[in-house]
Parts: C-alpha cells; sequence; structure tokens
C-alpha cells in the first residue's frame, strides 16, 4: 500500500500565502504510486506547504467525444496546500513534476501518466494563454469535487459557489478506490 500524508490542516506559513487546490490524475502505469510521489513532491516544493490531502477517487476515462470505457480509468485525488509563489510559478512547478513522471501532451485529453491542475488560487480569477482560474471545467466534475469535499465540506468555488451544490450537479461516475478493483486496463 502506497503512504501519503494524511489529510490534515495545518497552520497558515505567514503572511502573503495564499490557499490553492491541486487536482491530481493519471490512467496509466501505476496511478497510486505516481500520484502520491507527486503529492510528496509538490509538498517538497519551495514556497508551498501541504495542508489537506484527500483519498482516491476512480472514474471512468472522459475524452473529447465522451466517457471512453475501453481505456484505462483514472485514479483521481485532491490537495490543498498554502503557497507563497505566484500561479504561473506554480503550475510551472507543477508541470515539471508532471514531466518527471513521464507526462506527455500530445493528444488533448489523451491517456496520461500524470496530471496535476490548478483549481483555485485563492479568491483569484483570471484568464490568459496558459492558465485560466478558477479551473474552468473543474465545476462539472465529480471526481474533482468529491475528493474536495472530503477535505473541506464548506468549500466554494470562486465565481461557481459552494462546491456541494456543484457537486450535487455533476454527472460523472466517481467511486472510492479500492486497489485491485475496478480497473479496466
Amino acid at each position: 500500500m502506497i503512504s501519503i500524508p494524511e489529510p490534515s490542516v495545518r497552520a497558515s506559513t505567514g503572511d502573503g500565502a495564499v490557499s490553492a487546490v491541486l487536482a491530481l490524475g493519471g490512467n496509466l502505469g501505476d496511478r497510486a504510486a505516481t500520484i502520491a510521489d507527486a503529492v510528496r513532491g509538490i509538498g517538497d516544493l519551495d514556497g508551498v506547504e501541504l495542508t489537506a490531502v484527500s483519498g482516491f477517487v476512480e472514474t471512468p476515462a472522459i475524452k473529447s467525444q465522451g466517457v471512453d470505457h475501453e481505456a484505462p480509468s483514472y485514479l483521481n485525488a485532491v490537495v490543498i496546500v498554502r503557497t507563497t509563489r505566484e500561479p504561473h510559478a506554480l503550475l510551472d512547478a507543477l508541470n515539471e513534476i508532471e514531466r518527471g513522471h513521464g507526462r506527455v501532451r500530445d493528444e488533448r485529453w489523451g491517456d496520461r501518466t500524470l496530471d496535476i491542475d490548478i483549481i483555485s488560487f485563492g479568491e483569484l480569477q483570471q484568464s490568459d494563454e496558459r492558465l485560466t482560474l478558477p479551473h474552468p471545467r473543474a465545476w462539472q466534475r465529480a471526481f474533482v469535487l468529491a475528493p474536495w469535499l472530503e477535505l473541506d465540506p464548506d468549500a466554494v468555488l470562486p465565481g461557481r459557489g459552494r462546491v456541494d451544490a456543484l457537486r450535487a450537479g455533476a454527472s460523472d461516475a466517481v467511486r472510492p478506490y479500492r486497489p485491485g478493483e475496478g480497473r479496466t486496463r
């Protein structure tokens, strides 16, 4: 069994730190080990304090044309961090962690070893060619909303509302991860 930090909430990292929600997922290789290692990598980043880690949930692969039951299923988790990094600097560091786990970006919404998205960054609402905050589709994705609610039942997605209400409207199938069960490949 892969060990990742237990969900916990710690004190602020100090002045200027912002709370950010990150979603991790992957459907290739040893998914649990990859996500656990990525969580450790996030916690090791300068200017980032890992404050909470959800359990894993599993979902069918969602591709641009819809659910792909032939593709390996995804394992997903959410972490909450406090960071003094600017959003783009955090994104760059997360992209490095992805690359370190063999992430390639050949196909949009394609199979992958690891994907790390910034879901929210404090109350910031912005969009540019590299980063939209909050994440533009998070409000529709139970595989983000369900583990986020595990960590913070009162969570709010800026510009969209309470995460519990959003989760009630999300239709994608999510189940708790049980090693050895439900893996399509």
